[in-house]
């Protein structure tokens, strides 16, 4: 079986929920968390690589990305780009 190469920038945010570190990336729409940084940023990579291994061995790099925003620009795969990251305010009513 020929090896593939894939090469791109995600755009990973890190959120600490209590205790724990979530890192998520809507180009893949993706998520893994760990006690602290540093593992939920070893985790997501490692879970990044599960998620090539198996859209490839499956044989739907194509469908997946191109379903997740990607676009295909000669042979290489190109993520969706985050245009704005921030916080904002909201308020709500609510009848119980």
């Amino acid at each position: 079986m020929a090896k593939v190469n894939y090469r791109f920038a995600l755009p990973v945010s890190i959120l600490k929920e209590g205790k724990t570190f979530v890192a998520y990336t809507p180009a893949l729409d993706l998520s893994t968390a760990g006690d602290t940084f540093e593992e939920a940023k070893q985790r997501f990579e490692e879970a990044v690589q599960i998620f090539f291994e198996e859209i490839t061995s499956r044989g739907t790099v194509n469908e997946a990305l191109l379903e997740l925003g990607w676009q295909k620009q000669n042979n290489d795969y190109v993520p969706p780009v985050v245009v704005s990251h921030q916080t904002e305010n909201f308020s709500f009513s609510s009848v119980t």
